[in-house]
């Protein structure tokens, strides 16, 4: 089966050097590589609040990149350091991104991210296809 990178100009220094695709189109499906919400010179903001908008407002650069949009996404992993603590803040955010049909989800706590300081990485699978 072919495959395709999705890589938009904001991520081409990223994904070189770290030797990734922010999104791959394989099939039907765009799977898309985890976010964290680093802002877009690579800080990563102190606030939680930032840091969960900046990591959906990646996730819309990499759909739009693939002419998709959050209602292509049919499953979201969150990976979360300190869950309890901001969990009331993403989801209230998760749901200006996201509406009906929900895509599946599931929310894991976790001891630590690779990016220094990040509180949240998430990663998605969208259709690219027609959904019903």
């Amino acid at each position: 089966m072919a495959k395709r990178a999705i890589i938009p100009p904001d991520f081409r220094a990223a994904a070189d050097q770290l030797k990734m695709s922010p999104g791959i189109v394989s099939g039907d499906h765009v799977f898309l590589t985890g976010v964290t919400g680093s802002d877009a010179h690579g800080q990563m903001p102190d606030d939680a609040e930032t840091q969960i908008r900046n990591a959906f407002e990646k996730i819309g650069s990499v759909l739009r990149a693939g002419r998709l949009t959050f209602r292509s996404i049919v499953e979201m992993t969150s990976y979360h350091v300190g869950l309890r603590e901001h969990f009331d803040l993403f989801n209230a955010i998760r749901l200006e991104y996201l509406g009906e049909p929900y895509p599946a989800w599931t929310a894991v706590e976790v001891a630590g991210l690779r990016r220094e300081g990040a509180i949240v990485e998430i990663r998605v699978i969208a259709h690219n296809g027609s959904i019903d």
